[in-house]
């Protein structure tokens, strides 16, 4: 629903001191469909293209002689809504309705029974109000005991209209034209087409993400001397990071974190083809023969899935990857570390061991070499694994929640089950970063038992 002022004489407000008059004339049309606030700027009424400042029609006087019974009659007969109801300084009250539709509101002034102002009261007000359906408007406000002036006529040019009184004998007229009409009617299949495009965008992204779900570990294979579990919390329907629990095979046991390069669905589309790629070559991880405590294992694996990786991307894709290969009869890990964060081991003796970068992150080169490294893990001890997304979570001071806080959670909760510890480590970053996740958290932990 739209104002329209046509050669309209107004005087500026006198709230709390007198003022000269200004002289307003001209036309003006504005109208658009509903806005979640009276005052806020409709996007159907913003141009783009234009360079100039943003303009547009704000209130439009109406005197009433009683504030109070005018609001009933425009909320409850009309079905406007309240836009503003303000005490001033000086104490006059500003009173602001705005139709369901359209930018423009009306302001309900009462004037000084000495003023000007008051002898307007009860006058044809030159404001129309624009509908697409003047007889829907004309009975719904008619059996809300809105007095009309008479029935809607039809003008040679093809509009409707009728006129209809407030409470104070203002009058006012319901227009309809031709124009608006069309212009509403494309305004609802453009606005059917977005919901159903949002809509399918929606069905689409919750596909995606109950696909990559399943690219997440399902089932994990025993080990006698180790206990682990991992998560992954995207920040968005779909994303970037990713763990795995990778069966080697000999009562070996490959431990993967990895962020990817980017964010969202071209983020997860990348991760599914490093899942590939990795699950690719879990089938050769023996393809020599096996010397304990060689280093070469994981070296080889690694080279061929940066190789793989690198084939099925883009020059500029990379991604970081932390992998380390448990022996569950040893106890032992050999690790490379591919530009991740590094992973935290805590000792049972409390003592933290750092497992920093051994490589450069995969996928950005072509002769790309990995050096590994190895540790002898003893019941008790903890290790750690995690992507950016959890150090990083800042506060609200832009403060970052960074490696020592996640120590301190790892050494307060150290004795609980892995899938616990799990849970309270996230619980401590979302306590210190509870706005809005700006990054995916990935995590994974395990624990060496037996005697």
């Amino acid at each position: 629903m739209a104002v329209i002022c046509r050669k309209w004489k107004q005087r500026r407000l006198r709230t709390c001191a007198s003022e000269p008059d200004d002289i307003v004339s001209g036309v003006i049309i504005l109208w658009v469909s509903g806005s979640p606030s009276p005052h806020r700027a409709h996007r159907c009424s913003f141009l783009p293209g234009r360079q100039d400042p943003y303009l547009r029609l704000g209130t439009v006087p109406v005197f009433v002689r009683d504030q109070e019974r005018s609001l009933r009659f425009y909320l409850e007969r009309l079905g406007f809504r309240l836009a503003f109801d303000i005490l001033l300084p000086c104490g006059n009250r500003c009173l602001t309705v705005s139709p369901p539709d359209g930018t423009a509101s009306l302001a309900l002034i009462a004037p000084n029974p000495s003023s000007e102002e008051f002898k307007l009261i009860g006058r044809p007000t030159q404001i129309a109000f624009l509908t697409e359906d003047v007889y829907g408007k004309f009975e719904e406000w008619r059996n809300r005991g809105v007095r009309f002036h008479n029935s809607p006529q039809a003008q040679p040019s093809g509009e409707m209209f009728s006129t209809f009184e407030d409470e104070d004998g203002n009058s006012f007229m319901l227009l309809s034209i031709n124009e608006l009409t069309l212009e509403l009617e494309e305004q609802r299949r453009a606005h059917a087409e977005r919901l159903n495009s949002e809509r399918r965008a929606a069905e689409e992204l919750e596909a995606a993400r109950e696909v990559q779900a399943r690219l997440f570990p399902q089932t994990q294979p025993r080990l006698a001397t180790l206990d682990y579990a991992g998560l992954c919390i995207p920040a968005r329907h779909v994303g970037g990071d990713y763990y795995d629990f990778l069966d080697l095979g000999r009562r070996h046991l490959g431990l993967v974190t990895a962020d990817i390069s980017g964010k969202g669905t071209a983020a997860a589309l990348l991760m599914a083809n490093l899942q590939a790629s990795l699950h690719n070559q879990c089938a050769t991880y023996w393809s020599r023969p096996y010397t304990p405590f060689a280093l070469e294992q994981p070296q080889r694996f690694l080279i061929s899935v940066n190789r793989l990786f690198r084939e099925n991307t883009t020059n500029s894709a990379y991604a970081t990857l932390f992998f380390a290969e448990y022996d569950d009869a040893t106890r032992r890990l050999r690790y490379a570390n591919c530009g991740h964060p590094p992973a935290l081991l805590l000792r049972r003796s409390s003592e933290v061991e750092r497992l920093d970068s051994t490589s450069a992150v995969l996928g950005l080169f072509e002769q790309w070499d990995c050096a590994a490294a190895e540790r002898e893990l003893l019941p008790g001890d903890t290790l750690a694994l995690y992507t950016d997304g959890v150090t990083e979570s800042f506060n609200r001071e832009d403060e970052e929640f960074g490696e020592h806080r996640l120590i301190e959670a790892l050494q307060q909760h150290r004795e609980l089950p892995c899938e616990s510890l799990l849970r309270c480590l996230v619980d401590h970053v979302r306590q210190f970063s509870p706005n809005e996740q700006h990054d995916d958290i990935t995590l994974v932990v395990a624990r060496c038992t037996g005697d």
